[in-house]
């Protein structure tokens, strides 16, 4: 068992994926030389050279829209989009060609490709630069969608995604990149989209994903304290939802509470907690809740600790939810 970062953790699988299969390509804004701005392809373009770490213009549909074109060819492309909020100029590319070639091909045409995304908020940035925007990629069908939150998901799972014969869109918990933790290489990794209880009990459910699977757990810990008993489940998998877990745990705590940074508005929780209702009914001793970013564009950075779901937003929804 070795400790790194989440940042260290996707390096090593990557690096893993390029030694396994010589069609595995990376291709990004300043992945190559510096390394990514987060330094997760750092060594990479040394070691596998520029052909196949290749430093691209700053042109995100270019990016994807080469990818696609290596994908068709037998390639596996894996794109670093900079930024989440400059995943938008990529966003064509991505809804109509990638997420369609394999149905409009009968299944003939596979789109083995990777698309990973820098997520969320928490490091003072400005707008552009700390978005959410897995709703819009979620409601796209041919698209596989997944969150990592910690470095043994980050190292396996992103060998996982390289290996899909689909696309995946890969978001990475920007603010959590240099967190440290373990990372099991000889072990056996879970599933790359199954869910996973993190924490066992017995009064709430509390799921989050990416960056807030962190501060869940923390608040779980914290509500320890009162005499509370909290479930805490990381989703791991945005697209497909893995219901089974979440309706287990639902039908055990009878509460259920969805923690995201997105706006509310038609996020991924409303999905969630319709879902839940119509398999749970008869199981809820509560309306299923949700703590999510405000429905407002991504607030300056002096602001932005107002605009994050924190511990006492959650905890304070566990006691409107325990209060039915």
């Amino acid at each position: 068992m070795t400790t790194m970062t989440i940042a260290k953790a996707l390096n090593a699988g990557l690096r893993r994926a390029l030694e396994a299969d010589p069609k595995v390509v990376l291709a990004g804004e300043d992945i190559g030389k510096l390394g990514g701005v987060f330094r997760v392809t750092e060594g990479l373009q040394k070691d596998f050279g520029e052909a196949r770490v290749i430093d691209s213009p700053l042109a995100e549909s270019g990016i994807v829209g080469t990818s696609v074109g290596m994908a068709l060819r037998g390639y596996r492309p894996v794109c670093e989009m900079q930024f989440d909020g400059f995943t938008m100029p990529a966003f064509d590319q991505i809804v109509n060609q990638v997420a369609k070639l394999r149905f409009r091909s009968g299944g003939r045409i596979t789109m083995p490709m990777v698309i990973r995304i820098p997520c969320g908020g928490g490091i003072g940035a400005v707008e552009h630069h700390s978005e959410s925007p897995e709703a819009y990629f979620c409601h796209t069908a041919g698209l596989k969608v997944v969150a990592v939150s910690n470095p043994n998901d980050a190292y396996w799972m992103i060998q996982q995604a390289v290996a899909s014969d689909d696309p995946v869109i890969f978001f990475e918990p920007k603010r959590r990149y240099h967190e440290r933790g373990e990372v099991q290489e000889a072990g056996e990794p879970r599933p790359l989209h199954s869910a996973q209880v993190l924490r066992e009990g017995t009064d709430v459910t509390l799921l989050a994903y990416g960056p807030m699977v962190k501060v869940c757990a923390d608040a779980a810990v914290a509500a320890e304290d009162e005499g509370r008993s909290i479930e805490v489940i990381d989703l791991r998998t945005l697209s497909p939802l893995d219901m089974s877990v979440i309706t287990r745990s639902t039908e055990k705590t009878g509460r259920l509470i969805v923690v995201h940074e997105a706006p509310g508005n038609a996020g991924l929780g409303a999905e969630i907690a319709a879902r839940t209702t119509e398999q749970c009914f008869y199981s809820l001793e509560a309306p299923v809740l949700r703590v999510t970013g405000f429905d407002t564009p991504y607030p300056p950075s002096r602001l932005e600790e107002e605009y994050l779901p924190d511990l006492d937003r959650v905890l304070d929804a566990v006691d409107r939810s325990l209060a039915y």
